[in-house]
């Protein structure tokens, strides 16, 4: 790969040329690799494509089960269940992230994380506090609203968009 420019003897190289040297890293050290983690974010788009997030207390792995493959499978996965997934290792360069594109399957059970997901629900549900009394009625005009989120972040600058225009108009 042809660098742009240097700087002394260090190659310069554009994001592009970077990202596809990566690519080529990634998928010639870890061709067919196995991997267990927790699903989460089950996505199945409609060109039958399912994406979604292998994850354990310390990291989350991105994976995309196409089409093809997934009719091919004993099962398909769902959030919290815990899997075992045969697949190799890539990047998809647009975003930058790598990926593992998934070959194979098998269920492993119910990850820790949903488990313990599901308790603190049991939990509170048994303290009442989702009980339908307990709720109370949102005003026809909130008076006061908070937005928990980056101050730089879209959310809050959507939000102060929306309130003026509603204000405003």
């Amino acid at each position: 790969m042809e660098s742009i420019a240097k700087v002394g003897e260090a190659e310069i190289l554009t994001v592009s040329q970077l990202t596809a040297l990566v690519r080529q890293l990634i998928e010639g050290e870890f061709p067919s690799v196995w991997v267990t983690g927790e699903v989460s974010n089950y996505n199945r788009h409609s060109s039958g494509h399912i994406y979604f997030t292998l994850k354990d207390d310390r990291a989350q792995l991105r994976c995309v089960l196409f089409s093809n493959t997934a009719r091919l499978q004993d099962f398909l996965p769902e959030d919290g269940l815990k899997v075992l997934a045969q697949g190799r290792l890539t990047v998809y360069e647009r975003a930058g992230q790598y990926e593992l594109i998934v070959n194979t399957m098998m269920p492993a059970g119910r990850g820790e994380l949903y488990i313990a997901f599901n308790l603190l629900k049991d939990k509170l549900s048994k303290e009442g506090l989702f009980d339908k009394a307990r709720k109370k009625p949102l005003p026809r005009f909130p008076r006061h609203l908070a937005v928990i989120t980056s101050p730089t972040g879209a959310a809050v600058r959507d939000v102060i968009r929306v309130a003026t225009n509603i204000h405003s108009g």
